[in-house]
């Protein structure tokens, strides 16, 4: 059975103490130092760990299109991610099963948020409505 613990070593694995932040009991910060690109969060909730990451706020304008455009990412370039609304945000995010998560599914999920983060952000910050 997998815990919070391994969760942490997997991190230090990964990264520089640095590059982490702990923000609470089972919540930890990638920090990435790209100002377009939010940081990752990973909350560990036995039974699960999810990875997520702000992209954008739902955009007002030409929403067909730019929904159009994230369910293409969800369906031909995240594999086990998906983006998704959580109230005002366009988020991606992952969802694993805690009890036997392994180094390797640990580093995939992470792997998954960051391609999405660095090269669908070009993209659907086109969307964004000028404010933000």
């Amino acid at each position: 059975m997998r815990t919070k613990e391994d969760i942490e070593q997997y991190l230090n694995r990964c990264f520089s103490p640095d590059e982490v932040e702990e923000m609470g009991d089972g919540v930890y910060r990638i920090i990435d130092d790209l100002p377009e690109v939010n940081d990752i969060l990973i909350l560990v909730s036995d039974p699960i760990v999810i990875f997520t990451a702000r992209i954008m706020k739902v955009p007002t304008n030409n929403q067909a299109e730019f929904f159009k455009k994230l369910l293409e990412y969800n369906a031909t370039e995240l594999i086990s991610g998906a983006y998704g609304i959580d109230g005002d945000d366009i988020v991606v995010s992952d969802t694993l099963q805690l009890e036997n998560l392994d180094y390797n599914e640990f580093e995939a999920a992470l792997e998954s948020i960051a391609y999405a983060l660095h090269s669908h952000y070009p993209e659907l910050i086109k969307y964004a409505d000028k404010a933000e």
